[in-house]
């Protein structure tokens, strides 16, 4: 999954939920600029602040390795 992908799979589940960034950043305990940064694809969030964001979204991570060719 790219960057991109990711902020845009979070704000719409955000806004599905009829959350607010503030909202969703206390739950999470991350900054509003986070929840800002990500789903404006200008963040590089760590593995641990994604894991508590998508964990207050009910949403989990598919990772998938490829080998370069």
């Amino acid at each position: 999954m790219k960057q991109e992908d990711l902020g845009s799979i979070i704000q719409k589940r955000r806004t599905s939920l009829a959350l607010k960034q503030e909202d969703l950043a206390e739950i999470a305990g991350v900054t509003i600029k986070t929840i800002y940064s990500i789903e404006n694809n200008k963040g590089n969030p760590t593995f641990q602040v994604l894991q508590k964001i998508l964990s207050v979204l009910g949403l989990e991570f598919d990772i998938h390795i490829k080998k370069a060719e």
